[in-house]
Formats: structure tokens, C-alpha cells, sequence
């Protein structure tokens, strides 16, 4: 039955009866007398047993007849974190789903960029999940049209097609089923003592399990950030983004109980994919309590666990990105990386204005890189042939680095790439893959550490030692980094 296909029916109820916060996204609890739908921690009381029963995703809870609660909004919960740890078919399948392939390509492209058949991934998602691809979708649309409603001055008409509703009739009546209100009533219910954002600007809270640690989080991606591309204003981390339908640039900055967000899009359809990327870089759908209970029972790693709980590890909101820079990094420090980095994004990048800040570009293409001089490149020739090769290869589509790659082939492919080793394999699949159980074990910093706490420093030994802590070795490498004084660990003042 589909109340049982993600823990026991008895773990579910204590869960809710408890509020416990830590499961939210992990599954739904519906309501028979009711009809709605929650997330485990709703504060209401909770229902008697009897009346409860558990779904896997708000999709199916839609599909069988529920609607959204208004208290707790179950459609903004964290996502669950098996997408993001696993690299099965219906992982890898529910990562493009959050990524808009659906709504872009429909479902028969979805099967081909997962290799299956489209009656495979049916199958498979509607065993795991209790809905098809199609209704995975149209739950995200329909959270993507709340979050218009509540946040932005569009017109509704507006609404619905950037939210990607074939119609307005389609968008009414999907947000009426689902929220048990009208598209008006939503909105008038949302700003009741409120103020909206500015013309443009989406602003919205990005939920997380707790505990979150944003230190390293943030400190990596400003430390490393490409001028031009990234920066740190007033307390928030900029970045451009490349997306579908145009370009956008996001404002993030942590919060004791999530994530503020400000997005600003030259098209508002890029929306529930930017929200997505902007997830997947922060790691937000990560489950903290289940990593570090696993990497405590180290005692190495218990204390620095206890002091700084909740350790995120950075990701990227573009694949292919992080690949050159992965490459541009090798042997030369942070400063440098960042200087290849501009040079290439000054050169080849694509112009935008940035009225609130002082970003300049978008990170360029591979297509834009494919034509690249090597000669240009102020870095040793086997560098530069490293370089061209990678770029050459991901523009011609033969190495998968999106939402959708199959991690084990993706390593394979670049292994095969002259002059990318271990560093490198592991560095892209950890940020760039997002495989939880990627590991540097040659990193520099992760040796370092490593030597200081007491543990083996070479490379094969430490490795033999990281297997206990399988499969959070991602992790546990920004545990390690977390153990120097480097800029990567810290938020500017």
C-alpha cells in the first residue's frame, strides 16, 4: 500500500504524533475525515490513527483526493533527501522532474535523457512514489504558482503560464484543488500584513532541516566565487544563473530557520528551476540528523560534529561550470582558480546588467569555450590540453553533468580524459554530481586535517579508514576542512 512504502506505518504515526520536523518531505500524512494533507510536524492536533494514512509524495497525496493544508503548507517542506543521495532511475529521474524537464520536454524526454523507455519510468515512479511523472510535475507547477501568487505583482493570466499551465482554466482549477482556495484568495490570504517585494524581485524563504551549519557552506562558494559571476553584498551571496527560458541573479542568505531568497528573472517560467538549482547548491534537502549520527560514531569526528552540527557540502548550480573550474583549480591556490576563472568569464562569458550589485556575466557555455585558444591560457601546455579536451567533450554531449547523471559513468568518462585524476573525478562528482559519498582523499586540506587529528595522511590509507564512514564521505570531508584557517570555512563580517 502506498501509506507503507517508505518506513512502517507505526514510525509514521509516531513521527506526527510527535510534530517531528526532521521527517518533513520524507512523506505526507493525509486526513480521511478531513481531506487534507500535512507535512509530519503540522502544528494542528494531530488525527486519530485510524484516520490516518501516508504518502510518499504530495503528488500522490493529490492524486488520491487531498489537498493542501493551510497551516503547514506541505508543498513547502524540504524535499526528500533520497533524490540527492541515491543515483537510482527514480532519483535521478526526480532530480529532472524538479529541474523542468517535464514541463519542457514532456515525459517522453525525460526517458531520454534517463536511458529508459517511457513506460520504464512510469512504472518505476509510479511503484516507488504513487504518481507518474506527469503529476509529479504538475505538483511542482502548482507550488511554483503559489509562490507567484504570494510573492509577485503578475497578472494571473501571467501567473498560470509561467508557472507552465497549458491554460488559465488548467492553472485555476489545479490551484483550487490543491489549496483548497482561488488563485485572488491566495493571494489576498498571503499579504495580510505583509509587504510585497520589489518590482521584479521574487523574495521567498527556502526551508531546511535543522540543524545547518552555513559556515563552510557560504564561506566555500564566496571564497571561491568568480568575480563577475559571484559575489558577497550586504550579507548576501550573489550569483548569476543561466537558465531554460533566459538569465537570472539570486540573493541567499542564511537565516536561523532558512534560507532568504531573492531571485530576479528576465523570464518568470525559469522560476521552480532556479528555486531547484538554488536548493541543490545549497544542499538544502539534505538530512543533517541521519549524517552526522552516522559520521559521529567516529571519535575522531564526534567532537567536531558536537561543536558545528549540520555541515552542508557546497554544490553547483551548473555542472559543466564547475567541471572547468575543477580543472582551472588543479594545483594552484584558491586565488588563482578564481583568476583563470574571470579571465575565461571576461573573455568568453555572457554580458548582463545587474542594477543591485556588481555582477557582470554569465559563467560561459561550453559551445562559447569550444573555440578557446589555448595559447591564451597562462598555465602549464598539459593544463591547457586537460582544459580544451574537457570542453571539447562536454560540448559535443558525451559526459553527462546535470541533474540527471548517472555518477558512476560520469567518473568513468572523465578518468578516461587526459591529464584528470582522482582530485579532480572526486571534486566534480562531490560539488558538481552531488554523489554524498564522494571523496578527496589526495586533497591537500583533507590530508592536512587528517594529519592533525591523528589519522592517516596518504591517500590510500585515509581512504581505507573513510570507509566506516560510507556512505557521508562528502561530508566528512567538509568536517575536515573545517579544521583550517582558510577563508573557505568563514562568512565574511
Amino acid at each position: 500500500m502506498l501509506e507503507d512504502v517508505y518506513e512502517c506505518r507505526e514510525r509514521c504515526v509516531r513521527a506526527v504524533q510527535s510534530k517531528d520536523a526532521r521527517f518533513d518531505g520524507w512523506f505526507f500524512t493525509a486526513v480521511l475525515t478531513t481531506k487534507i494533507y500535512c507535512r509530519p510536524s503540522c502544528p494542528v492536533a494531530p488525527p486519530k490513527v485510524e484516520n490516518m494514512r501516508f504518502y510518499p509524495s504530495a503528488a500522490a497525496a493529490q492524486q488520491a483526493g487531498f489537498r493542501a493544508c493551510k497551516r503547514c503548507r506541505p508543498d513547502a517542506s524540504p524535499g526528500s533527501p533520497e533524490w540527492n543521495h541515491r543515483a537510482d532511475l527514480v532519483a535521478r529521474a526526480m532530480r529532472l522532474i524538479a529541474d523542468g524537464v517535464v514541463d519542457r520536454d514532456g515525459v517522453p524526454g525525460l526517458a531520454t535523457q534517463l536511458g529508459y523507455s517511457v513506460r520504464q519510468v512510469q512504472r518505476q515512479l509510479q511503484a516507488e512514489l504513487g504518481a507518474g511523472p506527469l503529476a509529479l510535475a504538475r505538483a511542482q507547477r502548482a507550488q511554483t504558482a503559489r509562490l507567484l501568487i504570494e510573492t509577485s505583482e503578475l497578472q494571473m493570466a501571467d501567473v498560470a503560464f509561467a508557472a507552465g499551465f497549458s491554460s488559465v482554466r488548467t492553472f485555476n482549477e489545479t490551484v483550487q484543488e490543491v489549496f483548497a482556495l482561488a488563485p485572488t484568495e491566495l493571494r489576498t490570504r498571503a499579504r495580510k500584513g505583509t509587504t510585497t517585494a520589489a518590482p521584479g524581485t521574487i523574495s521567498l524563504r527556502l526551508p531546511f532541516r535543522a540543524p545547518l551549519t552555513p559556515d563552510n557552506l557560504f564561506g566555500h562558494l564566496i571564497a571561491t566565487g568568480v568575480p563577475g559571476v559571484e559575489e558577497w553584498r550586504d550579507g548576501h551571496y550573489r550569483r548569476t544563473l543561466r537558465l531554460p527560458h533566459g538569465h537570472g541573479v539570486v540573493a541567499l542568505k542564511p537565516m536561523p530557520d532558512h534560507i532568504a531568497c531573492q531571485l530576479s528573472l528576465t523570464d518568470q517560467r525559469d522560476l521552480a528551476i532556479a528555486i531547484s538549482r538554488c536548493r541543490r547548491m545549497l544542499d538544502l534537502d539534505a538530512d543533517p540528523v541521519a549524517v552526522d549520527d552516522l559520521l559521529s560514531t567516529d571519535p575522531v569526528l564526534a567532537p567536531l560534529i558536537a561543536k558545528a552540527p549540520g555541515r552542508r557540502v557546497p554544490h553547483t548550480v551548473d555542472g559543466e561550470e564547475f567541471a572547468v573550474r575543477a580543472v582551472l583549480g588543479q594545483q594552484v591556490s584558491t586565488a588563482a582558480a578564481r583568476t583563470h576563472a574571470h579571465r575565461l568569464v571576461r573573455q568568453h562569458g555572457e554580458p548582463i546588467e545587474d542594477a543591485a550589485g556588481g555582477l557582470t556575466h554569465l559563467f560561459p557555455t561550453m559551445q562559447a569555450l569550444a573555440g578557446l585558444d589555448p595559447e591564451t591560457l597562462a598555465f602549464p601546455k598539459s593544463r591547457r590540453t586537460t582544459l580544451t579536451t574537457l570542453i571539447a567533450t562536454l560540448a559535443a554531449g558525451e559526459i553527462e553533468l546535470g541533474a540527471g547523471a548517472d555518477w558512476e559513468r560520469a567518473r568513468e568518462q572523465l578518468t578516461a580524459l587526459p591529464g584528470i585524476g582522482p582530485w579532480t573525478v572526486e571534486s566534480i562528482a562531490m560539488r558538481a554530481l552531488g554523489d554524498p559519498d564522494a571523496f578527496v582523499a589526495s586533497d591537500l586540506g583533507v590530508r592536512y586535517a587528517a594529519r592533525d587529528l591523528g589519522l592517516p595522511e596518504a591517500p590510500k590509507p585515509l581512504t581505507d579508514h573513510a570507509r566506516a564512514w560510507r556512505p557521508w564521505r562528502a561530508y566528512a570531508v567538509q568536517y575536515l576542512w573545517a579544521t583550517g584557517d582558510h577563508a573557505i570555512n568563514k562568512i565574511p563580517e
